[in-house]
């Protein structure tokens, strides 16, 4: 008898079939990764020589709309899901554990945001990309029936392999996992996870080349600079609350408009004349940043569409001016996208607002220091600078450090990156406790953390606990009837019911046992005689930290649980959650 390859895989150990999938799944993100940029590469091009030449503003004004528009019909009449903010719906699974992510997403976010980003919508592709990966991790999971743990584990894998092949780092894309999907790393994931990002990193280069993502031409590091990048983590620190309060309060301000040709109208329009006027917002905007990290100085054809910018970007604080503007219309131009049916995440655009942030510190300090003989390196802060925005903003310091360290070959920068992204996320954090990606969670009570306590309380599920053989009976039931369903329960409390099944009380055994026994009350007296209300009562969706509040409170041991229309589902124990609790705590910390 011949055995498929999958069949084959089936019948190894799931340790052993972890590994290998792991590394399947490495390559599978690394080609993703590479179609993904092939298609954007593609697409932009062949616009921009069949648009461009003719004019201009067109090219800029109209075209990020029309990608916008296209992505969005897609979503809506192909997809029909919501494929938005990748990097947050890959969190989301992991915290709700639900692992398994549709088939359609190891596709649809590649089409759309290459699409979309290929069209000029100022918004980044890395996660997209990231929710691919998840997506390709947990259906390679699915199809080979691996365990819930295995399979959150190879959802990892292929986030982390996404991240390793856009940008040719693995150990940044094992951190990215760690403190951005809030990945509890044991010793029997840390090797799948190393497999899966290698993998993807060597795909990678080998269909690109060697090359690193952001070739840099650094100045030598000097201890003299330190006091400077101290000024640049603040500055990446008040930055990083800007980005992050301004983007979320824009995306709900938008997301009033309720009909999606009126919302795109707005946000094309918005978009198109903010690209007009600062042409760095068009796209990813990556090409923008050479000259920053190649020590150039930028182009004056980067404001020469409209020509009083034109003019700014010829004198001498009007290039730091302008740049100044563009960074902080990005976060406009990147929520104008999204809000608009385009397809894209916020990874690159922080990059691109920190690299702004660190060449327009640089050159400031530079212009006012004229005088003496000090020069600030402008391609190091816009290096460093990108480390800064990107640890404030996504709370995520040591992915921010060694990814910039991985994509720029600037490993003798990484005592002012380790400076300058501490004092960011410092700041940051001391303002807003959650990440871009994680606020709208966290508001939720759903979020996941790497608090052990917390994270367990998070991972249980009120449906789960739930007892249901606890033997109703109806409120307009006499003692006798109450006496036969004593007879057939082994419970000591009974929950009494309207004739909707909603929940009106309880009866407990305490309470009936000296009537019991006496068979002349059994017509006379009635349940309500005995009823008692809850101190509290528990919703089939709440959160595990809220229901233990509520017993926190009320003393109790045992509280209904009700569905949101008040109808009766069972009862959660204290017992029942302590024995759970101790069981999943059990499993996040075994090795």
């Amino acid at each position: 008898m011949t055995f498929k390859p999958h069949q084959r895989l089936l019948a190894l150990q799931e340790k052993t079939r972890l590994l290998i999938l792991a590394f399947l799944v490495g390559i599978f993100s690394g080609l993703a990764a590479v179609l993904l940029h092939f298609l954007i590469k593609i697409i932009r091009d062949g616009l921009s020589s069949a648009v461009m030449p003719f004019s201009a503003a067109l090219f800029y004004l109209v075209l990020p709309g029309i990608g916008m528009f296209v992505s969005g019909l897609l979503v809506r009449l192909l997809i029909k899901d919501n494929i938005g903010h990748g990097v947050t719906q890959v969190l989301v699974a992991v915290t709700k554990k639900e692992w398994s992510i549709k088939p359609h997403n190891m596709w649809s976010s590649i089409l759309t945001s290459s699409i979309t980003i290929g069209f000029g919508g100022s918004v980044g592709a890395e996660a997209p990309i990231v929710y691919t990966g998840a997506a390709i991790g947990s259906n390679f999971a699915r199809w080979m029936g691996m365990s819930y743990r295995s399979a959150t584990v190879l959802l990892g894998c292929g986030a982390a392999g996404a991240i390793a092949g856009i940008f040719k780092a693995p150990l940044a894309g094992i951190l990215f996992t760690l403190e951005i999907l809030l990945f509890n790393i044991s010793m029997s994931s840390i090797m799948p996870l190393l497999f899966s990002t290698v993998s993807a990193t060597v795909v990678s280069y080998l269909l690109t080349g060697m090359e690193r993502p952001f070739a840099c031409d650094l100045t030598p590091f000097s201890m003299v600079n330190m006091p400077f990048y101290l000024i640049l983590g603040i500055f990446c620190g008040f930055c990083s609350v800007y980005f992050l309060r301004t983007t979320l309060k824009l995306e709900d301000l938008l997301s009033r408009l309720r009909n999606p040709y009126v919302r795109w109208t707005v946000c094309a329009v918005s978009l198109g004349v903010l690209i007009l006027l600062f042409p760095p917002l068009f796209g990813e905007g990556y090409d923008s940043l050479m000259p920053f990290l190649n020590g150039m100085s930028p182009d004056p054809e980067d404001g020469a569409v409209v020509s009083g910018l034109a003019g700014l970007m010829t004198t001498t604080w009007g290039v730091p001016l302008f740049f100044l503007l563009v960074m902080l219309l990005k976060v406009f131009s990147m929520t104008f996208t999204n809000a608009g049916g385009g397809v894209g995440g916020t990874f690159g655009p922080t990059l691109i607002v920190g690299a702004l942030a660190g060449f327009v510190i640089a050159r400031t300090l530079n212009l006012l220091l004229a005088s003496t003989s000090l020069t600030l390196p402008e391609q190091n802060f816009a290096l460093v600078g990108m480390a800064g925005l990107m640890a404030g903003v996504m709370q995520a310091p040591m992915t921010a450090i060694f990814l910039i360290a991985e994509i720029t070959g600037g490993y003798d920068l990484l005592l002012p990156l380790i400076l300058t992204a501490t004092v960011s996320f410092g700041i940051t954090r001391f303002f807003e406790h959650y990440s871009i990606y994680s606020k709208r969670i966290a508001a939720t009570g759903e979020l996941l953390t790497h608090d052990n306590d917390q994270a367990v309380l998070t991972l249980l599920k009120v449906n789960d606990l739930v007892e249901t053989d606890f033997i109703p009976v109806s409120i307009d039931a006499t003692l006798g009837d109450l006496v036969k369903a004593i007879s057939r329960s082994s419970r000591n409390i009974f929950p009494i019911l309207d004739s909707k099944g909603h929940f009106q009380g309880y009866v407990s055994l305490e309470n009936v046992r000296t009537d019991m026994f006496n068979t002349d009350l059994y017509n006379i007296r009635h349940v309500y005689n005995y009823l008692q209300t809850a101190p509290e009562q528990v919703y089939e969706n709440e959160s595990m930290d809220s229901v233990m509040k509520k017993f926190e409170i009320s003393g109790a041991w045992n509280l209904p649980v009700m569905r949101n229309d008040k109808s009766y589902i069972g009862f959660v124990s204290k017992s029942k959650i302590f024995s759970s609790y101790r069981e999943e705590l059990r499993e996040l910390s075994r090795d």
